[in-house]
């Protein structure tokens, strides 16, 4: 086909078969190839908007779902390189797969190094660019996932009362109830008490698990000073 693209009976492609909720954007500004891709799409049940330049796309409102991003490389006023560079400098953090008729070595490099999920040269095989899709969705389901994850947490921690969240440090550190309660001069079982909100508020079932979220935070473990003579006692 003149538009390089190779469209074969509608069959399910295993990698995007459960992406009912999911959209495919396309950006190319020749029609043909839009609406090639916009049917190889569709024929596989998912949902699919195309635009002619990337202006378009970007003044296009985009739901909190799995997407991913069909970019041609040689766009009339903008080359696609350039674009996908600003994408990554708005904090637009899609997956991107490449398309382009007049590909080379150095342009697909350039694209990987980017960032790019995949590079395609025109005509490609339908099967193909569904496989790139599918990974490319499944990158950004997971990215959804810990960025609600994320969201969560922080949530969680914003219900911590000040000094439960002047304990979390000291937990971080390792240090025992009694050491925590000399270091911020308050009983061991206020210590005990505030350790266990800590605990419960932040869904941690142990340490560790409460460090990894801690870190997740970009909370820092105290400093314990050798003069306060709790050094070598951690647990």
């Amino acid at each position: 086909m003149s538009n390089g693209l190779v469209l074969q009976p509608s069959v399910k492609s295993s990698s995007t078969a459960d992406w009912h909720d999911a959209v495919v954007y396309v950006v190319d500004d020749e029609a043909p190839v839009r609406r090639a891709l916009a049917t190889l799409m569709r024929s596989v049940d998912m949902h699919v908007e195309t635009f002619s330049s990337p202006e378009e796309f970007l003044q296009h409102p985009r739901p909190p779902v799995p997407s991913c991003l069909i970019l041609d490389v040689r766009l009339r006023n903008k080359n696609g390189l350039t674009f996908q560079k600003e994408i990554l400098q708005s904090g637009l953090r899609i997956p991107v797969v490449f398309m382009t008729g007049h590909g080379d070595i150095e342009m697909t490099v350039k694209a990987m190094k980017a960032g790019a999920m995949d590079f395609f040269a025109k005509p490609f095989r339908d099967q193909d660019m569904l496989d790139a899709i599918g990974q490319a969705l499944a990158r950004d389901a997971t990215r959804l996932q810990s960025e609600l994850a994320l969201a969560e947490l922080r949530a969680s921690y914003e219900t911590l009362s000040p000094r439960e969240r002047e304990v979390v440090p000291f937990l971080l550190a390792g240090l025992l109830n009694k050491q925590i309660a000399s270091e911020m001069s308050v009983s061991e079982i206020t210590v005990k008490v505030h350790r266990g909100q800590v605990m419960r508020k932040l869904k941690s079932r142990s340490l560790p698990d409460l460090v990894r979220k801690a870190e997740a935070l970009g909370i820092e473990p105290h400093e314990v000073r050798p003069s306060s003579g709790t050094s070598g006692t951690r647990q």
